[in-house]
Formats: C-alpha cells, structure tokens, sequence
C-alpha cells in the first residue's frame, strides 16, 4: 500500500510540475511607437503606412497584419507571437509598411489607427479611374 501511495505522489507531483511548464503561446498586440502615412505622386493614389515599434524581445516575431475600413477609419492590426524559445531580454526595433486599399475612395480625409497610434491623410479627388471617354473603337 505504502508503494501505491509513493507512486500516487509522485505522477500527481510530476504532472502538476510538467503540465505547469506548458506555455501557450498566444497572440498579442504589436507595441507600436509611431506611424508615417505616405502617398505615392501617381494616379491612382497608393498610400502607404509605415509603422515603427519594437518587440518585447528577439524571440517575438509578427505572426500577422489585418487592415478593415469602417467609413472614414482605417484600422490595422498588428499581432506578435513570443516563440516560447529562452531569449535575451532586450527589445528588438521592427518596422513594417502596409499598403492601404484605397483604390475606389472618395475624395476626403480619411484617419488610419495601428493599434492604437493614429494619423491620417486626405484624398483631394476620387481616387479611380475613369473610362477614357476619348478612345475609339
């Protein structure tokens, strides 16, 4: 009996202590420090948003990059993931540009939010193309 109890103890230890050393690695936002919002000089417009931060170490790497507009707002999301590798513990500086879609827009101004860190820019006339009225067929 004193056997069972023994090897009662230490599964019960062993796997509270491994089971504890699991990590999940989970998703978070990307600390960003500053946006700059360029538009290149050609017709259609293309904007571009170029996002400066820092990952909480070496270890962490972007794991994705969402972008929706909701009316006049667009909304980037920047995601990292720690590789649950050990790691020196310095920050690591990243910059990254992403293309908004603003193919179509309106004229107007328009303000883009990467989690949280805010800009914006103006379109001053709609941004597509139009037929060439001029061609013959």
């Amino acid at each position: 009996m004193k056997n069972k109890l023994i090897w009662l103890v230490l599964f019960l230890t062993s796997s509270f202590i491994f089971g504890g050393c699991e990590s999940k690695i989970e998703e978070s936002l990307a600390p960003v420090e500053a946006i700059d919002i360029l538009i290149a000089e050609s017709f259609p417009v293309q904007v571009y948003v170029k996002i400066n931060g820092y990952l909480p170490t070496p270890c962490f790497k972007i794991s994705r990059i969402e972008q929706h507009r909701e009316e006049n707002t667009f909304y980037i999301t920047i995601m990292i993931k720690d590789s649950g590798k050990v790691c020196i513990q310095v920050i690591e500086p990243y910059q990254q540009n992403v293309s908004l879609e603003v193919y179509g827009l309106p004229a107007g101004t328009y303000q883009v939010n990467v989690n949280g860190v805010m800009g914006s820019f103006t379109l001053d006339v709609d941004n597509i193309l139009l037929p060439d009225i001029f061609t013959t067929e």
